[in-house]
């Protein structure tokens, strides 16, 4: 009689260990991300994703990949849950969201996976010779099909790094994109890495993680195939870790110090600390405007230039509600300061007749010295269900899943908020427009003299988003050579500098990010009239991503209709 209490099948066995080992690879590297945000782990991570699906067949490597992807998204992203929309007490729209996300981010990790392990298989074109009876499916070194010659084991690891560069250009792209959490923000305590960006973007900080984690796998791989020769792993790691050694030297150079600036601009940052559940209040609309107010009346009391209030700072629309409009420009005439703070807009569609046929922007506004409005900037990338839902025309159920009663219209340009009296030009980027490489390099003119990001992570409660939010957006001050100003409802208000590194971060009497309260910090300037120097990646843009896309769609080719022989 069978024996249904015995050892479940060797190759069960292994099956399973295949995906446990995808999980690991997963959650570490959501590990790499704020918090905890240990860097080091992003250069483990993808090889060990990759080990697990090598040799596999391309639905069992696609699944593999799969759940990898699937536990790093919902690790990492788990502050979705945090949303304070409740159905009966029930996050069933936050939970919704998340799994749905994170299930869409992982076909990313999968594809890339299914990609890169044909080189296991018995299909690939260079193998070396099977053993008989290999001691186990972990064996890879013996077991699996590596390529013998050097330079086509380097091809792999290049192409590897390129197919994950492309992915990340698509998931910054499709369906008004998530560029959240790219590799390369991983690094960002990292200056003299990150400095890279500034030539090739954030993508050229991925590439390179990705290359040194498979030309590890690499190593290892050629270890356990040939045990008696010690250095052979030595070839495997020597080119990835001189680029290494040479972006690091680079960035040593770009963070060389400077001169002292030649002026100052004094900014003041005001975080109110709103919880989103008084933001959704209507009926506390007025009583949190006042607070503001009169924090900002705090602030003040020290001599500024520039005032900043954050995304979503004025509970009402500020061109037609006097209760709202008087007291801001009553506020920076009173102080004789320039203001930029973020509020909803709304204007008539052509020709119409009825209420319902109006726009609504996400905005921010530039409120002069004398209580003028001089400009507006209308947010471009808007949040999938946060600012807008897709298919509600169609699919009526979906606004049951968020708590925004409407949607927004996406802006339809850059602006520059140019502050005349300083001689001071800025553009704004609203939420998290600022971890989008493309629309900060499309910010930026010649004499931009910062970029400033007002953003509302309340959503998220006190949580990781706003230290992920961070990272990334550092990236952007490297890319485009200028420093960032960051002011936030509830963290992180700080400044960075045109090398990416946080000069200074508002935290309350307690120490915490999160809290009530200002800072005041003073901006380093060029000379009136000055154009900086354009930095490589302003000028071409994302000259390398796409080079890294032409990689990645001759590898797919060759991995769909590419050779096939076997011995």
């Amino acid at each position: 009689m069978k024996n249904f209490l015995a050892s479940p099948p060797r190759s069960c066995a292994q099956e399973r260990g295949r995906y446990a080992m995808a999980v690991l690879a997963g959650l570490l590297l959501a590990a790499s991300f704020p918090k905890p945000g240990i860097a080091g782990l992003a250069w483990i991570a993808p090889a060990l994703m990759l080990a697990a699906g090598l040799g596999k067949s391309g639905g069992e490597s696609f699944r593999i990949g799969y759940i990898g992807g699937l536990a790093h998204y919902l690790g990492s992203l788990y502050w979705l849950l945090l949303i304070p929309y409740r159905w009966h007490g029930i996050p069933l729209g936050p939970a919704a969201g998340w799994l749905a996300l994170s299930g869409f981010l992982a076909l990313y990790p999968a594809t890339w996976v299914w990609m890169m392990s044909a080189v296991g298989r018995p299909q690939s074109t260079v193998h070396s010779p099977q053993p008989e009876n290999p001691t186990s499916e972990f064996d890879v070194g013996r077991s699996f099909m590596l390529p013998e010659v050097w330079l086509q084991r380097t091809r792999w690891t290049i192409s590897a790094a390129a197919a994950w560069v492309a992915l990340e250009m698509i998931v910054a792209r499709l369906f008004t994109g998530f560029p959240w959490n790219l590799l390369g923000a991983s690094q960002f305590e990292l200056p003299p890495l990150i400095q890279v960006a500034s030539v090739t973007g954030i993508y050229g900080v991925s590439f390179l993680v990705v290359w040194a984690s498979v030309s590890l796998l690499s190593a290892a791989l050629m270890l356990i195939r040939r045990p008696t020769l010690r250095g052979v792993w030595i070839g495997e790691i020597i080119l990835p870790l001189a680029v290494v050694v040479a972006v690091f030297g680079f960035g040593w150079h770009r963070l060389a110090p400077d001169s002292p600036p030649d002026r100052l601009l004094r900014v003041t940052f005001v975080q109110p600390s709103i919880p989103q559940t008084v933001i959704w209040d209507e009926s506390k609309a007025d009583e949190r405007f006042r607070e503001l107010v009169q924090l900002s009346e705090s602030a003040l009391t020290n001599q500024t230039d520039l005032l900043l209030w954050p995304e979503a700072a004025v509970p009402k629309l500020l061109r037609y509600y006097e209760e709202m409009f008087r007291p801001v420009t009553e506020l920076a005439k009173s102080h004789h300061v320039w203001m930029i703070l973020g509020a909803d807009d709304m204007e008539p569609r052509p020709g119409s007749t009825k209420d319902e046929d109006r726009d609504y922007f996400n905005s921010s506004f530039l409120i002069s010295p004398e209580g003028q409005l001089v400009n507006t900037y209308r947010k471009r990338s808007l949040v999938i269900f946060g600012e807008y839902i897709p298919l509600v025309r169609w699919l009526p159920f979906m606004k049951w899943f968020t708590p925004i009663p409407g949607g927004f219209t996406p802006g339809e340009r850059a602006v520059t908020f140019d502050l005349t009296d300083l001689e001071v030009k800025t553009s704004v980027l609203i939420c998290f427009e600022d971890t989008f490489p493309r629309l900060a390099r499309e910010s930026v003119e010649g004499d931009t003299d910062f970029l400033v990001n007002l953003t509302n992570n309340g959503w998220f409660g006190e949580s990781a988003a706003q230290w992920q939010h961070a990272a990334s957006a550092r990236f952007r001050a490297v890319e485009n050579g200028l420093p960032l100003l960051r002011c936030s409802n509830n963290g992180l208000t700080c400044w960075v500098d045109a090398q990416g590194r946080l000069r200074q971060i508002f935290q309350d009497k307690t120490g915490s990010v999160y809290g009530a309260g200002f800072v005041t910090a003073k901006i380093p300037l060029r000379p009136p009239g000055e154009r900086r120097a354009p930095t490589f990646y302003h000028e071409h843009g994302d000259w390398f991503g796409w080079s890294c896309v032409a990689v990645a769609t001759v590898t797919l080719i060759l991995r769909i209709y590419g050779p096939r022989r076997t011995r």
